[in-house]
């Protein structure tokens, strides 16, 4: 018996490893095999391709039919784009020449081989036809397609199965990772590296992590892969686990998951829970931040949570005891205490006196002022300031405050200070519709009436007057030392003008000026800065019958004078016609005398009083 190796194409044509078969010894009867069947390499290698093609040796059908079949049994068909298995022949400095049973040997650069850099002959590698042949007829064959090839049937079984692939993190881009997947640059995505959000991406690159294929695009050749996906199963399982054991009042040790503005996220081992930021201490806070930090792991209470048990809520400072509870007994109404203050509202501040204790100042507490302000005009938040205690309440929790308690009030001697009659200055602070409050000194407000203001002006509104932070001069009017009021007055600081003006605008009194404005039902003139008379219609009428017009002077006669409401009523056509009066007075005196000497006629008198008469009603 005589063992023999023998080549057997498998069903892709390829050509397997040579097997070793036992074949037992020739009969006498067994069919000659031709040349080309004894020897096939031997018969391709001699036979003489060139006088083949020239059609100078004729090769009978039956010949040519066998040389075929040989081939196709024994070569790799190099017109297909199948992947197949070489053999590395020969290495230079440049490139691998590889075998892959085909009529002649293939070339590979080795930089398609860098990735295996201990690459030598006798190696098997999967390679694809390039090019059929080149200009010199040598088979140019591609390391890098065959494996981009077998990576993408790779990954597609991957992603059917199921299947954990290896990968190797090759980079950050923007929103997650660069992986290899099998040759194939994936995407990993930052919310699928793992279940907690990741903030150092860094420390991924160049680790190899295992993957599951999740998507793949084939129109545009992407690939995403997640690490997140392989541990959420047994995340899972151990949340449901977790869920089930869960009660209220129950603590547990978590890690901080992430911070915002309203809370904190707490990880408890695959499920998450939310400690609010007012369970998170006793003070307040203005963000979490300034109790926690990320990563840090914490005791804390479950203190509610829904019936699915998928929102858990969470308390940190419930673990400690009260602070109202831990205050001292000591403490009593009028201590003195010191603290912080914390929130400033309209109405008042917060001053935490201890950790998780705070008092309230009401804005009428920070100044024996009447007039109140606003609580931001005393402190501001962060102020470390002293105040005394004026309620406490411990059952609810409750403390008032006082900082004006710190200073004697100022009403004590307010009758000493400030007697009726007094004279003081003081800043304008506050308007109303009937007046002005001016302050006096700290805790003394008073308030000027708007008929306190000026003697003279006609004031609709007290800004018209002053403005706030000016200073005025005032007298006390009247003091209320129960009621804690102060009435005062600008205008009794000087004596009243119109006490001198009822003498130099006395009824009858003729001065002279012009029309300053026409308004309705007549026109007004002004005497000086104070004094502005009121002229009727009918009292514009010139001596022609014409009336005055705005800007004209002429001469006016003061009809009518009132100190109490400051009016005075002026007229010009009582100028000319007391002129006229007086002409009649005297003609009729004058025909007076004459009748007593000429005894003339009573028709004659009348006559004359007539034309006088007519004169003065404007007649011809």
């Amino acid at each position: 018996m005589a063992e023999k190796k023998e080549k057997t194409p498998d069903t892709k044509g390829e050509v397997k490893e040579e097997q070793t078969t036992v074949e037992a010894p020739a009969k006498k009867e067994a069919p000659v095999l031709s040349e080309a069947q004894a020897n096939p390499e031997k018969f391709l290698k001699d036979f003489d391709w060139h006088n083949y093609e020239e059609g100078i040796e004729q090769v009978a059908d039956k010949k040519l039919a066998e040389f075929e079949k040989l081939v196709n049994d024994n070569f790799v068909d190099t017109l297909n784009n199948e992947v197949v298995e070489g053999e590395v022949v020969h290495m230079t400095d440049r490139d691998a020449i590889i075998d892959i049973n085909a009529k002649s040997e293939g070339v590979i650069s080795l930089n398609e081989f860098r990735y295996n850099p201990d690459l030598k002959v006798g190696d098997k590698v999967e390679v694809l036809i390039d090019v059929r042949e080149d200009t010199t007829g040598q088979l140019v064959l591609s390391h890098r397609k065959a494996r981009v090839i077998k990576a993408w049937d790779r990954v597609n079984a991957a992603h059917d199965s199921g299947e954990i692939v290896n990968g190797f993190v090759k980079c950050r881009t923007k929103g997650g990772m660069i992986v290899d997947v099998f040759g194939i640059e994936a995407f990993l995505p930052g919310s699928q590296i793992d279940v907690k959000p990741i903030r150092d991406y860094d420390q991924y690159v160049n680790k190899t992590m295992e993957f599951k294929v999740v998507k793949i695009n084939h129109e545009f050749n992407n690939v995403v892969v997640s690490h997140k996906a392989l541990i959420e199963a047994d995340i899972e399982e151990q949340k449901k686990e977790i869920i089930s054991q869960l009660e209220k009042g129950q603590v547990l040790e978590g890690t901080v998951k992430n911070i915002t503005s309203y809370g904190v996220f707490m990880d408890l081992g695959g499920v998450d829970g939310l400690i609010h930021i007012t369970d998170l201490s006793w003070s307040r806070i203005n963000h979490p931040n300034e109790i926690v930090e990320l990563d840090q792991k914490l005791n804390v209470v479950i203190l509610d949570f829904d019936e699915n048990k998928s929102r858990i809520q969470l308390g940190l400072k419930q673990l400690s005891k009260h602070p109202w509870e831990a205050l001292g007994e000591e403490l009593k109404i009028g201590d003195r205490v010191k603290g912080k203050v914390v929130v400033i509202a309209d109405y008042g501040a917060f001053i935490e006196v201890a950790e998780g204790v705070e008092g309230l100042i009401h804005v009428s507490e920070m100044s024996w002022s009447t007039h109140l302000r606003s609580a931001q005009d005393f402190v501001s938040i962060g102020d470390v300031i002293e105040a005394e205690i004026l309620t406490l309440d411990r059952e609810d929790r409750k403390m008032s405050l006082g900082i004006k308690q710190l200073t004697p009030d100022p009403w004590t001697d307010i009758t000493t200070k400030y007697p009726v009659g007094s004279k003081h200055k003081g800043i304008v602070r506050n308007f109303t519709n009937f007046g002005v409050f001016v302050e006096l000194e700290e805790g003394i407000d008073g308030l000027i009436y708007i008929s306190d203001l000026s003697w003279t002006k006609k004031i609709k509104h007290p800004s018209e007057f002053c403005a706030v932070g000016d200073t005025l001069e005032v007298v006390v009017l009247e003091l209320d030392v129960e009621g804690r009021k102060l009435s005062l007055g600008h205008k009794q600081t000087k004596d009243n003008p119109w006490d001198k003006y009822e003498k130099e605008f006395a009824l009858n009194s003729t001065h002279k000026a012009e029309i300053s404005e026409i308004v309705d039902k007549g026109a007004t003139v002004k005497f000086n800065e104070d004094i502005t008379a009121f002229i009727p219609s009918r009292h514009l009428e010139k001596e022609d019958g014409k009336k005055l017009k705005k800007g004209e002077e002429a001469e006016f006669k003061i009809i009518e004078f009132n100190k109490e409401f400051k009016r005075v009523v002026a007229s010009h056509t009582a100028v000319f016609r007391e002129h006229e009066e007086k002409i009649v007075k005297a003609a009729v005196k004058k025909q007076k005398s004459a009748a007593a000497e000429a005894k003339p006629t009573l028709g004659d008198a009348n006559d004359a009083l007539q034309a006088l008469k007519d004169k003065m009603d404007g007649k011809d």
